[in-house]
């Protein structure tokens, strides 16, 4: 669940675009209950360009041809434009320029990287363009090639837009395909045993790709037919310390905790103390999402399903987030409005399940305070009966003994251990991302969801209804992908799977199982580049399990160095240290009245701004567009871009999210 500053909005969008992931995409999905789909709904079209291509044009989307290319519009009227073009060319570099040139502009590339091959494409090859962040623009590009002939797909899109409609423009690569290929399923096969000598290839790659991501510490664990065939750990908990990771060492699980926040709701829904179709503001009378009118919309499991048109809104809660409690963060949720309707589109919201966890506290334990109601709830409802005996909400405990610490980059592409200032943040939202647990503990919660409700001596936990509608789809990821109560259920390979990741400052994770196949598993790693080990990680399993196509290896190496060639590329643009002059300019302290304040230090040449939450270094990033932005550079929180706005001789600085700006002005 960690927010993604600005620039990485780009590469998310174009990771959703182009690699499409797990979460990635929308297809012909069940409404939100309140919004039930009309007879006439327009759904998605299968399409091809001329030479045959296929592609998914989705429900709302327009489309046009344009000589050898095929032009897709979203329903806002902006400009933007998906353009999948049957190039002509001997090459990726040149295929692409091509591409271009039909769409009449000419963007500054910053770098070209290759993909592994896979889905019928020979030679995949990713560009990334150095976009002004006043732009607000999303702009990249993928070359593919089957015998010699080169597909182009181009993005040219509004940030806002990309964010807002990802998971449909994540579906429109999700069945690209060269004329003739047929997607790889797995129906119909049955599931070899994990032996011991799948097993070893399981942790023979789980440490290659370690290595490769420069990642200092993995554990894992596999069960399979009720026993735990894999417990392991990898490397070490803390860069510079000998003690080496377990299956009892504690990580941040971060948004692997929002399925054990609606577990805790299934319990109250199993007992009657909850109906998951009850308006929110009926159980709990001051809850507020925007307006009236939304509020008065909203259900129980709405506030879980991330299908309610509510953005991402992290800043608030991060940006001077020690100030924040239970209470503010349910204060602030009634200032933010969807900006998509109800059942219409997958947008994922922190605060709309960190309101639904507290809420459920609050029907447990009436009148408790919120934060204290909820703890209490998810220790006796869920973590004590399942045995979960390592994970807490408890910092200080969980920081001790046998815990990992998070690490990440620096801009010198060395791994770093990593403060915990931003993470820190997540506990006033805790609902939907503090909890700390270990692969042991997660792979007895994976095991009851498999079991549909029973524990190991065989009593039942909690009634297979209540637990199984966390499972019912609520909106749309894909083709055969849906999300639905903090949980992923992925039918695309012809086997179900359900999944769900974790993801905070240093800190990433998955938890997967196929519960036909009565198989789990769970990955925790304490690095920022572990982001990248879990869908290799999920692909590896099923390629093993039903005799996949091998690809799991080589996308995991082909793109650990395009990681690396792409953050080379981007830290060349910047300034460190920071231009003189540049730092000479800005003010002492700026202020956003939703983001408190911004303080400028100086030292020896450099500066740093502390926003409360973090304090980091700063280099400054000139723009295409002539204007100059800074880049925050510690690990902590590296990737926050504010560009400078002075106006009528009040400095000011902008940052931006997927679908917000703020503005911060000087205070004098």
């Amino acid at each position: 669940m960690r927010p993604i500053p600005t620039p990485c909005v780009l590469a998310v969008a174009l990771a959703l675009l182009l690699s499409a992931p797990a979460y990635a995409a929308a297809a012909e999905a069940p409404q939100a209950a309140d919004a039930p789909a009309a007879a006439n709904a327009p759904s998605d079209t299968p399409s091809a360009t001329p030479r045959g291509t296929t592609f998914i044009i989705p429900a709302g989307f327009t489309h046009k041809v344009q000589g050898n290319a095929v032009l897709i519009m979203p329903p806002e009227a902006d400009g933007s434009r998906i353009a999948i073009v049957d190039a002509v060319a001997d090459n990726p570099d040149a295929a692409v320029l091509e591409a271009w040139k039909l769409l009449g502009i000419s963007p500054k590339l910053l770098v070209g990287t290759d993909g592994a091959p896979r889905d019928g494409w020979e030679q995949r090859r990713f560009y990334e363009y150095d976009v002004a962040a006043n732009a607000k623009r999303s702009i990249g590009a993928v070359a593919l090639r089957k015998d010699k002939a080169w597909t182009v797909m181009l993005m040219d899109v509004n940030q806002a837009i990309a964010e807002k409609r990802s998971a449909q423009f994540g579906k429109i690569n999700q069945r690209l395909q060269p004329a003739g290929y047929t997607h790889e399923t797995f129906a119909g096969r049955t599931a070899h045993k994990l032996d011991a000598a799948r097993l070893k290839q399981v942790a023979d790659f789980v440490e290659q790709m370690r290595k490769q991501y420069d990642v200092p510490g993995v554990a894992v664990g596999i069960i399979q037919d009720g026993k735990v065939v894999l417990d392991q750990g990898f490397g070490v908990r803390e860069l510079g310390k000998p003690a080496k990771v377990d299956g009892d060492t504690r990580f941040m699980i971060a948004s692997n905790t929002k399925a054990l926040t609606t577990l805790m709701l299934a319990k109250l829904v199993d007992v009657g103390k909850l109906d998951w179709n009850a308006r929110a503001e009926d159980v709990y009378p001051t809850f507020k999402l925007g307006d009236a009118a939304t509020t008065d919309k909203v259900l129980v499991k709405h506030l879980i399903c991330a299908c309610t048109g509510v953005p991402r809104q992290d800043y608030e809660w991060l940006f001077e987030g020690e100030k924040q409690t239970p209470e503010s963060v349910m204060a602030t949720l009634g200032t933010m409005q969807p900006t998509s309707g109800f059942g219409e589109l997958f947008q994922y919201s922190n605060p709309m399940a960190a309101a639904a966890g507290y809420i459920g506290g609050q029907v447990a334990y009436p009148g408790m305070e919120l934060g204290a109601g909820y703890d209490k709830a998810m220790q006796t409802l869920v973590f004590d009966p399942l045995g979960m005996n390592h994970t807490t909400f408890d910092y200080a405990k969980a920081q001790t003994g046998d815990y990992a610490a998070p690490h990440g980059y620096g801009i010198d592409h060395k791994v770093k251990v990593m403060g915990m200032g931003l993470n820190d943040t997540i506990v006033s939202s805790r609902p939907a991302g503090a909890a700390w647990s270990t692969v042991n503990d997660m792979l007895k919660y994976v095991q009851m969801e498999i079991d549909h409700g029973l524990l190991p001596d065989g009593k039942r936990y909690i009634g297979e209804a209540a637990l199984m509608q966390r499972r019912e789809p609520q909106i749309s990821l894909g083709v055969d992908r849906n999300y639905a109560m903090a949980l992923m259920v992925d039918k695309s390979d012809g086997v179900t799977v359900v999944d769900h990741g974790g993801d905070l400052g240093g800190f990433h994770s998955n938890m997967m199982w196929w519960p036909d196949q009565n198989v789990g598993a769970v990955i925790l790693t304490n690095a920022d580049e572990g982001v990248n080990l879990r869908g290799p990680f999920k692909r590896r399993l099923m390629e093993l399990m039903f005799d996949g196509e091998p690809q799991a290896v080589a996308s995991a190496a082909a793109n650990a160095k395009g990681n690396r060639e792409a953050f080379d590329a981007f830290v060349k643009l910047l300034q460190h240290p920071a231009d003189a002059k540049a730092l000479d300019a800005l003010a002492p302290r700026y202020h956003n009245d939703a983001l408190g304040d911004l303080v400028v230090t100086r030292k020896d040449g450099k500066a740093w701004f502390d926003v409360g939450t973090f304090s980091s270094e700063v280099a400054s990033l000139p723009q295409p567009d002539g204007s100059l932005g800074f880049m925050t550079i510690d690990p902590v929180a590296i990737g926050f871009q504010f560009t400078r706005a002075d106006k009528d001789g009040v400095r000011k600085l902008v940052v931006r999210d997927g679908q917000h700006e703020y503005l911060f002005n000087e205070v004098k």
